[in-house]
Order: C-alpha cells, then structure tokens, then sequence
C-alpha cells in the first residue's frame, strides 16, 4: 500500500486531537501502521486501500486481527501502564478517490470487522 494512504490517515488523526505514538511501528511480530493517543489509551489503526470501501474492508481477515492483537500486545510490553493501557483497534478504509471510512473498535472477537450500517463515512477535509 502506499505510503500517502497512511501519511494523510496520520495527519488527520492529529488534526482531530489525536497526537501520534508511532507511525508504521515495526517490532518483532511485524509492523503496526498507526498508534495514537486517546486521553491515557491508545488506538491501534490499521490502514486499508483498495478500489472501493468493500475491497479494502475484505483486507482485514480474522487471522491479520490475531496478528495485529499480538503486535499490540508486543507494542504494550513495553509501555511504563503495560497491559493496563486502555486500548482500541480501528480500521482506516480508503478508496481510489481518496475517501475514508474509519471503523472505531473494528475487531469482535474474529467476527467480520463491521456492517455496513456501523462504517462512519468520512470525506475530504471531514476527517
């Protein structure tokens, strides 16, 4: 994926108040795209790009939210709070217009990440 879908998710994650921890942070399980602060939490965003919002939603499989889940747990190992961290995963959607759809608490215990009804569509300079 490219590198502009996970830049322009960063900055308009700062811009709404959300200061960045980590920007593709790479630990021994794998990479991380985006960690940001929320009050004392933090949220784990996975960023994903396709053609439509469907095809990028379909990119999240329940064995990359295992993956993702252990990559944060590897990420909170070293925390000073450690597993008392408040956390959440979300799902960043892009499409090839560059619209995004960002999915909050994205992952249920291996479900489907989210309906359709529950995607909160965001575009342009909305985020």
């Amino acid at each position: 994926m490219g590198l502009s879908a996970k830049e322009r998710i960063s900055t308009d994650y700062e811009r709404r108040g959300f200061p960045i921890a980590q920007r593709r942070w790479l630990g021994k399980r794998g990479e991380i795209d985006l960690i940001a602060h929320d009050d004392d939490g933090l949220v784990f965003v996975a960023v994903k790009q396709s053609s439509d919002f469907d095809g990028a939603a379909a990119r999240v499989s329940p064995r990359q939210m295992k993956r993702l889940y252990a990559k944060a747990e590897e990420y909170l190992g070293q925390m000073p709070n450690g597993f008392l961290t408040d956390v959440w995963f979300y799902v960043a959607l892009v499409n090839s217009l560059g619209e995004v759809r960002i999915i909050e608490n994205a992952f249920g215990h291996g479900q489907p990440i989210a309906p359709k009804s529950k995607l909160r569509h965001l575009t342009g300079n909305n985020i």
